[in-house]
């Protein structure tokens, strides 16, 4: 997989971030009292927040043991667990990774604020946290993500260029937002707001549970019987899996022309809607990237080595300052750009999109 620069200083975000290179802090905050490790033979504990999302089995979790595997020299190994979206059962693996002495955790939260107090509980006992993709409270050491104010205004910058002459103050769209117990939810959110607000009806809004298709599913459903079928213009979906939902819902009703819907993580049933014309777009995310970061990130922790060369700013959390960070950019995927994203990076091939099924669909789109 191609990766592109790590360095990057993001503007626009919801939390507090420092101009690049910055910040005071010279190693990863919360690793004051870990024990640094001598050599590479160090145990990496990776807690991921659910399966649902493609993403986090086929990109997050190989990349980061390839990566942890690299910078180690063979040496450092992973010890994984899933939350299966269950902030409890992430609970006690957060005991179970203390428990198994690891030497740093990564940690993508199921509930950003539920989490503090494990955060709290492996740096007591001398284990760093980094938080990935999601900034989980309590005293991480550092933490990698998107520019998740920025996905949300890449978001509803390509709704409103969809949905075209229909995009006036008086048409009427869906917001099918993520879990409120996701923080990036809300700054997608809000990001998708500062673009929308305006410049059409927001007729419904949803906090969707989870994020889990169907529950956008059977929202999207409420949606249509409030509003009326022929009357809803475009669909801002925060994700590619809710967007599958919501046009299912869609099809349902009997729409023989869809409104514009619009996703994120380039997921591949979501790459295939947009070939087809069922999606309108997705937020493209270099998760290679952020991935490798990550690595980087706890490789140096649990060695009690400073970020200065990593970093690329700070962010501040509910409840901790100046946290040492890479914001990773993110890039509106569309009809137009598939092979300079998802195959040029390495994401899919021409094969595995553009299967006997929608063979046709790519080849009116010149994807061959």
């Amino acid at each position: 997989m191609r990766r592109a620069a790590v360095a990057f200083c993001a503007t626009g975000m919801a939390v507090s971030l420092a101009a690049c290179g910055s910040a005071k802090e010279s190693g990863g905050k919360g690793s004051d009292k870990a024990s640094p490790k001598k050599g590479d033979a160090i145990t990496v504990g990776l807690l991921l927040p659910e399966n649902q999302t493609a993403r986090y089995e086929k990109f997050d979790k190989p990349i980061i043991e390839k990566q942890i595997s690299t910078l180690t020299n063979g040496k450092g190994k992973v010890e994984y667990l899933n939350a299966k979206q269950e902030a409890t059962l992430q609970s006690q693996q957060i005991d179970t990774m203390i428990t198994k002495k690891v030497d740093v955790l990564i940690l993508d939260a199921v509930d950003y604020k539920a989490v503090a107090g494990g955060v709290k509980k492996a740096k007591d006992a001398g284990i760093p946290v980094v938080a990935y993709d999601r900034l989980a409270e309590g005293p991480i050491a550092a933490y990698t993500s998107f520019d998740n104010t920025e996905v949300g205004k890449t978001q509803g910058e390509a709704l409103l260029k969809a949905m075209g002459d229909k995009a006036k103050p008086s048409s009427k769209i869906v917001m099918m937002n993520g879990a409120i117990t996701d923080p990036n939810a809300k700054q997608f959110k809000d990001g998708a707001l500062s673009v929308l607000k305006g410049k059409v009806a927001i007729a419904k809004s949803y906090d969707t549970k989870e994020w889990k298709p169907e529950n956008a599913n059977q929202n999207m459903e409420g949606a249509i019987s409030a509003i009326g079928k022929d009357k809803i213009a475009g669909v801002y979906s925060a994700n590619d899996g809710m967007a599958g939902g919501i046009i299912t819902a869609l099809k349902g009703a009997g729409l023989s022309k869809l409104p514009p819907v619009t996703g994120q993580d380039a997921e591949l049933a979501g790459v295939q809607r947009i070939v087809t014309g069922d999606q309108n777009m997705s937020v493209f995310k270099s998760y290679p990237q952020e991935a490798e970061t990550v690595a980087k990130m706890a490789v140096a922790v649990a060695k009690g080595e400073s970020l200065d060369s990593i970093k690329t700013g700070t962010v501040d959390s509910g409840t901790e300052k100046g946290v040492p960070s890479v914001i990773v950019p993110v890039v509106s995927l569309t009809q137009d750009n598939i092979n300079d994203t998802v195959i040029k990076q390495g994401y899919y091939t021409l094969d595995e999109i553009c299967t006997p099924k929608y063979k046709a669909a790519c080849d009116k789109i010149g994807l061959k």
